[in-house]
């Protein structure tokens, strides 16, 4: 008989049962850290910090801040018109005068410019036209070197029409930019068309800069757009900045700017434990909740999740903060719905204590409770 082989098991499972209950009486289910400093000692673990609207609003506010400081340098509601520097090519006719157009420079070839035809020379190849060196001045026939840099084409205008005045009698001048070779703007990231663009006539926006490289890829992140002038970095937020009414248009750049357009996969979230789905999450234009996040993880796992502790954990340049929030209180959905998250994020969702004590139990007593079960379906 094998009655007494049955009594024995259960009799096993039972011990097996009492001795796994207090080994994990005293063990916590939630989110544990175990670190140590560079000398081997152990570190305190990080405050858990609840998710409250008390702790959403300061979130919000203390985000806010650097985007406006940083984008109220760069806005420029009224450019100034484009100033003549070092290496650019003028086109100069003196009409009535075609022996001083220089150059091989005459009134057919600015006309032909001005028509656009151009627009098809290498722009590697020496163009006609006078140059400005590199003390900003040009070489022109009876004014000797004229400086020019800093000055409009209305001013450049005036002031060779005043030198030539001593020569001929009211002199009718055409000059203006013929090649834009002194200011550029570097375009990276995702971009259509990556590489440098010129700084003309019409004013290098930052919108405009974007349409120059053929528009943002669809793996373009509109919330992370670095501009990089000088030593300092500014990063731009399109998303908010029309969600504020401002003007993109505003944002001017200045020769020698670099603006990055990053990646949305670099803006990743993470979200783990025991939801349906565990995995990696792109933001959206640099904008995900906590609801959402959960949302397109399938939720949480009704067979092990506990509802009471899905966590945040959060790594700044300060310290690792943790945030918690308890599903199961009244607001608990809306505040997870105002709650943003930021890149790098990891969400993570504790397992029950009845899923705990399940795997536990499965990991000392392998097939224990399945022969538990199997004796049960023989009786």
């Amino acid at each position: 008989m094998n009655f007494p082989i049955e009594i024995l098991r259960w009799r096993l499972v039972a011990a097996a049962t009492a001795f796994l209950s207090l080994l994990l009486g005293g063990c916590a289910t939630g989110l544990q850290f175990n670190s140590q400093d560079s000398q081997g000692k152990a570190e305190p673990p990080p405050p858990t910090e609840m998710i409250t609207e008390q702790l959403i609003a300061a979130e919000k506010q203390a985000s806010g801040r650097p985007a406006e400081q940083d984008l109220s340098r760069l806005m420029v509601p009224n450019p100034p018109p484009y100033a003549i520097g070092r290496g650019d090519i003028l086109s100069i006719v003196v009409w009535d005068h075609p022996e001083l157009a220089g150059g091989g420079m005459t009134a057919a070839t600015a006309a032909a410019d001005a028509s656009g035809m151009s627009a098809s020379v290498n722009a590697n190849a020496p163009q006609p036209g006078f140059v400005v060196d590199h003390l900003g001045r040009i070489q022109f026939p009876f004014a000797g070197l004229l400086p020019v840099e800093g000055l409009t084409e209305e001013a450049a205008r005036a002031l060779l029409t005043q030198k030539l005045a001593r020569y001929i009698a009211n002199p009718n001048i055409t000059l203006r930019v013929q090649s834009y070779r002194s200011k550029r703007v570097y375009i990276d990231g995702e971009v259509k068309q990556p590489g440098l663009q010129a700084i003309n006539d019409i004013p290098m926006t930052l919108v405009e800069a974007l349409n120059r490289a053929g528009g943002l890829l669809p793996t373009a992140d509109q919330s992370r757009i670095a501009v990089e002038r000088g030593d300092a970095r500014y990063r731009v937020n399109l998303r908010d900045l029309v969600q504020k009414g401002i003007n993109p248009g505003n944002i001017m750049l200045a020769p020698g700017d670099v603006v990055r357009v990053h990646s949305r996969d670099e803006s990743k979230v993470f979200v783990s434990g025991e939801v349906v789905t565990p995995r990696a999450l792109t933001m959206h234009d640099g904008r995900l909740t906590l609801n959402e996040a959960l949302g397109e993880t399938g939720g949480i796992s009704p067979l092990s999740g506990d509802a009471r502790q899905i966590y945040v954990v959060r790594k700044t340049p300060e310290r690792t903060r943790v945030f918690q929030l308890d599903a199961r209180l009244a607001g608990s959905l809306a505040m997870a719905e105002s709650f943003e998250l930021r890149p790098k994020d990891v969400v993570y969702v504790a397992a029950s204590p009845l899923a705990n004590w399940n795997r536990q139990l499965s990991l000392l007593f392998p097939g224990a409770l399945t022969n538990a079960v199997g004796v049960t379906n023989r009786q």
